[in-house]
């Protein structure tokens, strides 16, 4: 296979970053007492993310991938996205390396960043599933791809992002650390300003005048309610 479409799944630096959060969840967890509940409540919520992302992981390597973007300002974001949503917190509530970044936030800040990890991994279990074969973590479009525009993508065409974002808010309000928790912040902009575009480009160059048409019946970001189509299989990344 040509290594400019093999799938990031497949990428032996991915796993390898994936077997060092391991790792960390396992260091994290064992200081429990000194995270507090926001450090607890981060960490199911990603064991909850980790849990329902492996076996698509492992399903989807066996992908055809004909159109893969490896740009740089493709795996900047893979980096930014992956280094601060994941192994930056999980640094810190394993080892308390950036406490010298810590600030204080009343505790009610708490208890919204946990109710708001409810729907993050409601959106982020629907987008897998609805996804299934047609989920990557990386810019890319197997062979076989089709639009998906049932589910939860029939009233919004980036739940994952959404997914995202929500954890993306959560997270300085679990996590009271400039690096550890708000970094994730301004990552997670950049990739909606500068990928989803770029996301949406590839899918309108696939499924021409059938994207348009989606387009008009579901919500960019915000679920739109109305007609909805159904059938297909979609793309969505991360």
């Amino acid at each position: 296979m040509d290594k400019s479409n093999r799938s990031l799944i497949q990428s032996g630096v991915l796993w390898a970053a994936v077997a060092v959060g391991v790792v960390l969840l396992v260091l994290a967890a064992v200081r429990w007492r000194e995270n507090g509940p926001g450090g607890l409540v981060w960490l199911a919520a990603f064991v909850a993310m980790f849990v329902i992302r492996l076996p698509y992981s492992v399903r989807n390597r066996g992908n055809v991938i004909v159109e893969a973007h490896k740009d740089a300002r493709e795996v900047i974001l893979f980096i930014a996205m992956f280094g601060s949503m994941m192994i930056l917190p999980l640094a810190h509530l394993a080892t308390g390396c950036f406490a010298f970044a810590d600030y204080a936030l009343p505790g009610g800040a708490v208890v919204l960043g946990a109710a708001l990890q409810v729907p993050f991994v409601a959106l982020f279990w629907l987008s897998h599933a609805h996804l299934g074969r047609n989920w990557s973590p990386g810019l890319e479009m197997r062979q076989e791809h089709g639009l998906v525009t049932h589910g939860i993508y029939g009233r919004i065409r980036h739940p994952m992002y959404a997914a995202i974002w929500l954890s993306a808010l959560a997270q300085p309000l679990l996590i009271h650390n400039w690096i550890a928790g708000f970094l994730v912040f301004p990552a997670c902009a950049a990739m909606w300003i500068i990928r989803v575009p770029r996301e949406e480009a590839m899918l309108r160059r696939r499924f021409v005048d059938a994207y348009d048409d989606y387009c008009r019946t579901s919500g960019r970001l915000l679920p739109r309610f109305g007609a909805s189509r159904a059938g297909g299989k979609a793309a969505g990344r991360p």
